[in-house]
């Protein structure tokens, strides 16, 4: 039997010496490729965790103890290691488990994660919290180097290290989030892993001392020499300076030198922070030399390292075109928060190396930034996930909306995501964005759209100073029979009407009117189909005046609640019936895209349905 076959909690670790411990690290290596080749998923970082999750949770009383998982793309070894081993073959399937640490899962995930540089802040809450609940329980943190380009988790080491807060934070440094890390702190650790002066020069000094008459007197009060020492030579002053006593770096798969470094210092009280170096992809060589593909990735085969990877177009494919296009014009500049390959600006970069700036997991940085750039006279494109979006709401509103400068969002994402889950669901964008003052919201529904419309877009935000953001789906562009996209009837508020019908109108936002369309026309109803184009703002006189619109139906990819359709519906209460149809205001499981529009009923099937009801109807 397999070492790993024994392992149905982490108090089953406690029982297998360092050998079989060192065995057990090489089968969850080969369970994780196994798994993540056929599902796909976060296959880099998690083999760079093993070591470090066999010893947390060898070293740890969990689930008493808490680990907190920034991000959680890491934590594939710790779902195996803590009771799911049996499930993780479903892993990011329709009913399966998730890719993520989620607190509905499993009494081990405290928190249910997928955003980066929170980890610090929630495990604080935690280690405050515990003794006003007589709770003598530990706390760590897991955090990345790319984490720490996020603001949040600054703060979070800035409350946390002048706290009295038993708390341990790991800093597991690879130079990698996704894509590289950037900025200061990404080289500051990158400074820590390539020197490890300071342990190097403290021993020699140490033995130095010790050769000499007094030398053991002088190393007992080696206190103030060795603060005299880290402020001359040591990286990781910034960390003890934060508050924390900093242990490290040490090498991150080295597993007897985890198990001993934790058992030194998790005892110790107060705020602590132990930096470990570790390898993304580690244990898979493909993976090794091609960290950035094997962060996210879909299917591959396991002996040749080969993504199984679609030929079709998607819509992210559709916006590197038209970004390139954009790039032409010479005054845009493109802005990524750590998402270069994600959002398709990695060819911008290439061909415009100084035209596209990454400023690392920061998303309401970039945002701000984008105001400076505009007010400056540039043309700033702030490429970004709707999910991602969400955490620079009040920089929208605050320092571009109330600003009167121009600014193009390209959101990403938009809409139901799939396998990456409950954190990664765009579907909130359209109802928090809409009310924003002089905000234009448009939902591009195939590549001539998207390509026309950031012409549009750039051509607004230029001349009339506000903030154009275009929405799509992570989804294969589809093949799009309608007539052709013209851009000239589109004005600020209006859409495009793709066929006129006596009997009805519909009106959708995005790649939906391309299934409505088809369904129109296989099924000969008389009714209006309209591609809404904009979320905001909306010409109700317009709609008022189209043919059929005593009776609406509306379609979305969205929230309901707050959403275009509700605000369709109220204002022209009265004067027709209007239905909606759209997502609940809830959060959604992990399942394939394909799945989870069946599941909301806007997959084509159910719009036939839901469409030939809505009109059958006697009003």
């Amino acid at each position: 039997m397999s070492i790993i076959e024994g392992i149905n909690s982490p108090a089953d670790l406690k029982r297998l010496s360092q050998q079989q411990l060192l065995l057990l690290a090489n089968e969850l290596r080969a369970d994780i490729i196994s798994v993540v080749s056929r599902t796909g998923g976060h296959l880099a970082s998690s083999l760079g965790a093993v070591e470090l999750s066999i010893a947390l949770h060898y070293v740890l009383d969990s689930p008493k103890d808490a680990v907190v998982w920034d991000v959680g793309h890491q934590a594939y070894a710790h779902k195996l290691l803590t009771g799911r081993r049996d499930q993780f073959k479903t892993l990011r399937q329709k009913d399966g488990i998730s890719g993520f640490p989620y607190h509905k899962e499993s009494e081990y995930d405290p928190f249910t994660v997928g955003h980066s540089s929170t980890a610090v802040s929630l495990a604080l809450g935690l280690a405050i919290a515990n003794p006003f609940k007589h709770k003598d329980s530990k706390v760590v943190a897991v955090v990345g180097d790319g984490s720490l380009t996020g603001g949040m988790c600054l703060e979070a080491l800035n409350h946390a290290g002048h706290s009295d807060a038993d708390l341990l934070v790991v800093l597991n440094s690879n130079n990698m989030a996704i894509s590289p890390v950037q900025g200061a702190m990404g080289k500051y650790v990158n400074k820590i892993i390539s020197t490890n002066l300071y342990n190097k020069l403290h021993e020699k000094v140490k033995n130095i001392l010790l050769s000499m008459p007094a030398g053991r007197k002088i190393v007992d009060l080696g206190g103030r020499i060795e603060e005299a020492l880290k402020g001359i030579v040591v990286p990781g002053l910034l960390f003890e300076e934060f508050g924390f006593r900093y242990f490290g770096p040490i090498d991150g798969h080295n597993l007897p030198l985890l198990i001993e470094t934790f058992n030194d210092i998790l005892p110790l009280k107060g705020p602590k922070l132990l930096h470990v170096i570790t390898k993304k992809g580690k244990g898979y060589s493909f993976a090794e030399k091609n960290p950035t593909l094997f962060h996210g990735v879909g299917a591959f085969d396991i002996d040749t390292g080969v993504v199984k990877k679609s030929s079709a177009r998607t819509y992210t494919n559709a916006f590197t075109d038209a970004a390139l296009m954009l790039a032409e014009k010479g005054d845009v500049l493109f802005i990524t928060a750590a998402m270069l390959d994600g959002t398709g600006l990695a060819p911008v970069k290439a061909k415009f190396p100084k035209n596209v700036i990454d400023v690392g997991i920061a998303e309401q940085h970039a945002v701000s930034l984008s105001a400076g750039m505009s007010r400056a006279g540039t043309m700033p494109v702030v490429a970004i996930y709707s999910t991602f979006l969400q955490r620079s709401y009040d920089q929208i509103l605050e320092d571009v909306c109330l600003q009167d400068v121009g600014v193009i969002f390209a959101i990403d994402r938009a809409g139901l995501v799939g396998e990456d889950g409950i954190m990664h669901h765009g579907i909130m964008d359209i109802a928090f964005l809409r009310p924003m003052p002089k905000m234009h919201l448009l939902c591009p529904r195939d590549e001539e759209s998207m390509r026309k419309l950031f012409e549009w877009a750039y051509k607004i935000a230029k001349s009339e100073k506000v903030p154009v953001a275009l929405r799509y789906p992570r989804a294969v562009l589809k093949d799009s029979a309608v007539s052709f996209f013209n851009i000239d009837e589109v004005k600020t508020g209006r859409g495009q009407v793709l066929r006129y019908g006596a009997e009805g109108l519909i009106m959708c936002l995005g790649p939906s009117v391309i299934d409505v369309m088809d369904i129109v026309e296989e099924e000969k109803l008389d009714l209006t189909v309209v591609d809404a184009v904009f979320a905001a703002p909306i010409d109700y006189d317009w709609i008022k005046g189209l043919e059929g619109c005593k009776k609406i139906l509306t379609i979305e990819e969205g929230v309901l609640d707050g959403g275009w359709g509700q605000a369709i519906k109220a204002k022209l209460a009265g004067k027709s019936v209007v239905e909606n149809v759209g997502l609940e205001n809830k959060f959604y499981e992990h399942a394939k895209r394909d799945e989870l529009l069946k599941s909301v009923g806007i997959d084509k099937d159910s719009l036939c349905i839901r469409i030939k009801n809505f009109f059958d109807e006697k009003t």
